[in-house]
């Protein structure tokens, strides 16, 4: 068996299968800082088996979660599958029984009605468990410190009702709760959501339940210290696309985007819908209200930014409607009237924002994302993308002033998304690190790579040589040693 010779199977996108346990990675240039204790946590879609098409979108492979260790000035690696129940039996049968992209009429009916989960799309360390999540099943708790696969279908002790739950959950720093959702909640195409606060000890607390204006891939979302907010942007699917063998979700031109609002402990009754043209807007930087005005900060394009989930009505996909700004919504809760206003913060275009997560839910100054900067040179002839997307630099967002600072990582390297890491012993909003894996696609190699999170454009305060390719991986979070041992 042989992956496809496709540009979601090849090159730096080539699945690596590697397990591994590396004491200590070498430090190219730079040096670690001493005090910092905890591990950054980031999964990649890894297939252990050729699809069972003769093709299949690159983000539809197993959970490989990767932990990269930071204690004493030296870095380790640990890198494991997530052991879900998709995983294990495939791995009994020695091939892959389920089919597309959340599609179970093509999978092999030996598996009919099973957990589809991959577990690869984030990793958060909450309560004292890593999870591993995939939107379309529960989570999968693993051991945050060996990786071990503990319950590959974690409820919370039986409490979460919902089929499914988010892969960007938010942790409130101030109350340790997690926020999170479910879409799906009730199938798959359903249009049903559920809500749930979990408290700092990992118990359900609060659970709502409600409908989407329509079903849609509903990714991310926000929270502020009074409510919780929901973009629903017209990435849409159905039975009927799936009957025929299309992408899961296709963009519909022809539907508004919405912005569903709701305090915290609220139920289907405190929603409130606003509404605006259809434009594109996946992953949040942040979210803060201001009395009853809700301030919601997310790059925003006019068209379609997925063109591996193609327009519903065929038009081509447009590389010019993708770009995707760094956008301010604005509603009100007091005013008569269901408007979404925008407004741009940055002209970098880009995706994959990040923000001081000690800062989620206020008004946050700084704010971090890769970008996609077209006036660079790109040396790296052939080269085929999986994604369409050559994310080349890393830049940071002054919210308040609109200025920008950026680091360009070169003409034969892109960048995997960062995560932040406050310097020990700061309270101060942006005092700290950004970590983040270097993809150097003319050799198919990696390096870790991090960076005064405050002063990009000198370059990293440190590089660290990976001795395998790490596979272009979705999310990931920092957890401080304390996170993991509560």
């Amino acid at each position: 068996m042989q992956f496809p010779q496709t540009a979601n199977f090849t090159g730096i996108f080539a699945p690596s299968g590697i397990e591994a346990d590396v004491p200590r990675l070498d430090v190219v240039d730079g040096g670690v800082p001493q005090d910092l204790e905890g591990a950054f946590f980031r999964v990649a879609p890894d297939p252990q088996f050729p699809p069972l098409a003769e093709d299949d979108i690159w983000f539809n492979g197993d959970g490989m979660v990767s932990r990269f260790g930071f204690r004493n000035g030296t870095v380790s690696l640990k890198q494991r599958w997530a052991r879900t129940r998709k995983f294990e039996a495939e791995r009994a049968a020695g091939k892959a029984l389920f089919g597309a992209y959340r599609n179970p009429l093509t999978d092999d009916p030996s598996v009919a009605g099973e957990v589809r989960s991959t577990a690869n799309t984030n990793v958060i360390v909450h309560a004292g468990k890593l999870l591993a999540l995939k939107e379309d099943s529960p989570p999968v708790w693993m051991d945050p410190e060996t990786l071990a696969t503990i319950d590959p279908v974690y409820t919370f002790g039986g409490r979460m009702t919902s089929q499914t739950f988010t892969a960007h959950p938010k942790i409130d720093a101030r109350t340790g709760e997690m926020l999170a959702f479910g879409y799906a909640a009730r199938g798959l195409c359903t249009p049903d959501m559920a809500y749930y606060v979990i408290d700092a000890n990992g118990e359900i607390a609060h659970e709502a339940w409600f409908e989407l204006p329509y079903y849609c891939m509903m990714h991310d979302f926000a929270f502020t210290q009074e409510y919780v907010v929901f973009h629903v942007v017209p990435i849409v699917g159905s039975w009927d696309r799936l009957r025929l063998n299309l992408p899961h979700f296709g963009f519909d031109r022809g539907l508004e985007v919405y912005l569903g609002v709701m305090p915290r402990r609220g139920q289907a009754a405190d929603l409130r819908w606003f509404r605006a043209p259809t434009c594109f807007a996946s992953h949040v930087m942040n979210a803060h209200n201001v009395g009853s005005v809700i301030h919601f900060d997310v790059p925003t394009a006019a068209g379609n930014m997925f063109p591996f989930f193609p327009d519903t009505a065929g038009a081509p996909f447009d590389p010019a409607a993708a770009a995707a700004r760094m956008t301010r919504w604005t509603v009100d809760m007091a005013a008569n009237s269901d408007e979404i206003r925008m407004a741009p913060l940055a002209d970098l275009v880009g995706e994959f924002p990040r923000i001081d997560d000690r800062f989620a839910g206020l008004a946050n100054r700084h704010g971090w994302q890769l970008v996609q900067d077209a006036t660079r040179p790109v040396d790296l002839p052939g080269m085929r993308s999986a994604t369409g997307m050559m994310m080349n630099t890393l830049a940071r967002i002054d919210c308040i002033t609109g200025e920008t600072d950026t680091y360009w990582i070169g003409p034969t390297s892109s960048l995997q998304e960062p995560a932040f890491i406050p310097r020990p012993g700061s309270t101060a909003e942006g005092d700290g690190y950004l970590v983040v894996i270097e993809n150097r696609l003319a050799e198919n190699a990696s390096r870790l790579l991090l960076f005064d999170a405050l002063d990009l454009a000198p370059g990293p305060v440190a590089t660290l040589a990976i001795p395998f390719r790490i596979r272009p991986g979705l999310h990931g979070n920092w957890a401080p040693a304390t996170a993991m041992a509560a």
